[in-house]
């Protein structure tokens, strides 16, 4: 692709990614687990996977790096002004980067976007910086941290358009009894209607990550079943699954230091027979949660 952008007073949507990273001056540091997204097409799709009704209205992304999927979303947010003309709240884009080098790079070449209030570039650590308000949010997340910040993101109950490991994406997806299902699958369904919405390989990336990858829609959403204690349900979860060979019975008996019960030979008395007898990857998130209120009935936990 021949870049026809000149650097802050391009229009948004068209840049390349490879221009932008000699703009920038500096590369993709895979010891700091940066793998920039540099196949324009990918680029130019991943805005498109947002639900349908997604408010759009100031999307948040992690990881700008050199600024790749920051200018397809700008093209993004200016494209919903101009519908609106005046009729909608401005759209906006807020970027978190963690890269000193990059944060600057993105206020130099998107220089234009933060004086017409498109864009604020936020320099610090995802895991640790206060996230602004945020209706809907698209990143090419750092691998290395990838759950933690998932998990910082899924109980804003907000669209997300996010792009993992291919085995963390399939682990968020898995349904009960398949090889990946595990805790991840239902923390993050808790959350979410969770879906794969393309798979993307190793030479979309520079430099190139030694894994495949995937692209993850979630659209918030409640689940169909109620806990009383939603920190404990979760918390539940974990434990039992740190003891996915054993049999249900066993897991709750040996994890009350994990999840927090006081008595587990009281719920282990409460519970059905043949749910006993089961492993905790054949439980969908339905049994689960109907298990964690009867150990919050019986097992006396205690606050963590």
């Amino acid at each position: 692709m021949t870049d026809s952008s000149t650097g802050a007073n391009a229009a948004y949507g068209d840049r390349d990614p490879d221009a932008l990273a000699r703009r920038a001056g500096e590369r993709a540091n895979p010891d700091r687990d940066q793998h920039f997204l540099v196949d324009d097409r990918v680029l130019d799709r991943i805005p498109g996977y947002l639900p349908d009704d997604t408010d759009a209205s100031h999307l948040l992304e992690i990881g700008g790096g050199a600024g790749a999927l920051t200018d397809r979303l700008l093209a993004n947010a200016a494209a919903v002004d101009a519908e609106t003309a005046g009729s909608a709240p401005a759209s906006h884009l807020s970027v978190i980067e963690r890269d000193g080098a990059f944060a600057d790079f993105l206020r130099r070449e998107f220089s234009a976007a933060i004086d017409d209030g498109l864009l604020d570039v936020i320099e610090g650590d995802a895991l640790d910086v206060d996230l602004p308000p945020f209706t809907a949010c698209v990143a090419n997340l750092p691998y290395g941290v990838s759950s933690e910040i998932a998990f910082r993101l899924l109980p804003e109950r907000k669209p997300l358009v996010l792009m993992f490991q291919a085995e963390f994406a399939e682990r968020m997806v898995a349904s009960a009894g398949e090889s990946e299902y595990g805790r991840l699958s239902v923390s993050a369904q808790h959350y979410a209607a969770v879906e794969i919405v393309e798979r993307v390989p190793k030479e979309a990336f520079d430099p190139q990550p030694a894994v495949e990858s995937a692209i993850v829609r979630c659209t918030p959403r409640d689940p169909d079943y109620e806990v009383g204690d939603e920190a404990f349900f979760l918390r539940f979860v974990k434990a039992l699954f740190t003891q996915r060979r054993k049999t249900v019975r066993n897991a709750i008996r040996n994890t009350g230091h994990i999840s927090g019960l006081d008595d587990p030979d009281a719920v282990v008395d409460a519970a059905d027979e043949d749910l006993l007898s089961r492993r905790p990857g054949t439980l969908d998130p339905t049994a689960f949660a109907a298990l964690a209120e009867l150990a919050r009935e019986h097992g006396s936990p205690t606050e963590a």
